[in-house]
């Protein structure tokens, strides 16, 4: 037997007899891996549909040309307005594609900082974007929400040419309406990264960014339940200008940032786009944050510290830290229990994010698997086993 065909095999295993509480991570359907698995493995693209740099593109044209359409309908915009790429090889990409088309090296950036619930693309100085762009931060407050009025203020100080709306570990909703509001007060454009919550937003149980962002960039797993791409959707054109926003952001794409397209993971995405827009879809987003709810509450009443006290999403921040434990040792513990978390770092933690002060759960790939309230319940008892009573 193939080395690498045993491996997957214990792979399939480990996944199937954990409970997955990790938020970024999910289950997709056999319709998924079958398409990610398909002959377009086979084909380069390079271009975009009608202006491919290879022959033989006749199906990848008509494929890409279907995909795009799904990805806008599923998030409700217009292709009168809107445009969309589904090229990038992942969020990260398609972030800093985003930042490039429409900004020089050294702009302004006004983002959510690391440490408070943002992405490392969102200026940290370990990422590209941080070295290339010029960033300021704003975080949450000592309760654990992010202050729109303290973002105004850092905004009309900073004079940022982009604001970046999203997280990566922000346990609320997020206010793109507010976000759009304090953009046009200092004269900057929108970008919403929803990777984490994009799911929620097509199932409609989060707040959309269409139509407050200039830009929203996402992944395409996560709580959408597709294969490891991303996206990025933007307005043609940016209020009255004649600067053309979607063809910049394709000529960012490729040739700028990558090569050709992987064409079987668009693929796949398609298939998660078709499944995305079942009535079935908006019964699982709906479901995966009454599990989110029902798991933070009963985790709470256990004993744990909750970041902002609950959460309104998919996922949940804990500090380990009063019952004498840190972020890894917490998630070694669980691990070794069957419970997959991961550690996190929490708002205004002293401690480096290698080795955090707290944990982050999440409901996606649970809900997946068909779990309900009930089993939150039981998943919470386990948790506080684990780490209440040996802490």
């Amino acid at each position: 037997m193939s080395k690498v065909i045993e491996i997957l095999r214990k792979e399939e295993k480990r996944q199937k007899t954990v409970i997955n509480l990790i938020p970024s991570e999910n289950y997709v359907s056999k319709n998924v891996l079958r398409a990610l698995g398909s002959v377009f493995t086979n084909k380069y693209a390079e271009g975009k549909s009608g202006f491919r740099y290879y022959s033989g593109n006749k199906f990848t044209d008509e494929l890409e040309d279907y995909v795009k359409e799904l990805g806008l309908k599923v998030f409700g915009a217009s292709s009168k307005e809107y445009g969309i790429n589904v090229q990038p090889y992942s969020g990260s990409i398609a972030n800093l594609a985003a930042y490039l088309s429409v900004l020089k090296s050294g702009d302004k950036i006004l983002a959510m900082s690391l440490e408070h619930g943002g992405h490392l693309t969102h200026g940290h100085k370990v990422s590209m974007t941080g070295q290339l762009f010029s960033f300021s931060h704003y975080g949450v407050n000592t309760k654990g929400f992010i202050d729109y009025k303290d973002i105004l203020k850092i905004a009309k100080k900073f004079r940022p040419k982009l604001i970046v709306a999203g997280a990566t570990a922000y346990p609320r909703e997020i206010n793109f309406k507010k976000f759009r509001e304090i953009a046009d007060e200092v004269g900057a454009l929108l970008m919403a990264d929803v990777s984490h919550i994009a799911g929620l937003i097509v199932g409609g149980v989060h707040l959309s960014p269409i139509p407050y962002a200039d830009i929203v960039t996402s992944t395409t797993h996560k709580t959408l339940r597709g294969p490891r791409g991303a996206i990025i959707i933007s307005k043609h054109q940016i209020q009255k200008s004649k600067f053309n926003l979607t063809e910049s952001i394709d000529k960012t794409v490729f040739p700028g940032l990558q090569g050709g397209p992987q064409m079987h993971t668009i693929a796949a995405m398609g298939v998660a786009f078709e499944e995305a827009l079942q009535p079935s879809f908006k019964k699982y987003a709906n479901q995966v944050v009454k599990n989110a709810k029902k798991l933070a509450e009963e985790l709470k009443r256990a004993g744990f510290k909750l970041i902002s006290g609950g959460t309104d999403n998919h996922l949940i921040l804990v500090d380990v830290t009063s019952l004498g434990l840190l972020g890894k040792e917490a998630a070694d513990r669980l691990e070794a229990n069957g419970i997959i978390v991961n550690k996190n770092s929490i708002p205004f933690d002293t401690r480096k994010p290698w080795d955090p002060s707290g944990i982050r759960l999440g409901t996606p790939a649970v809900t997946t698997q068909g779990m309900k309230e009930e089993d939150m319940v039981e998943i919470a008892k386990r948790i506080a086993e684990t780490l209440i009573s040996k802490s």
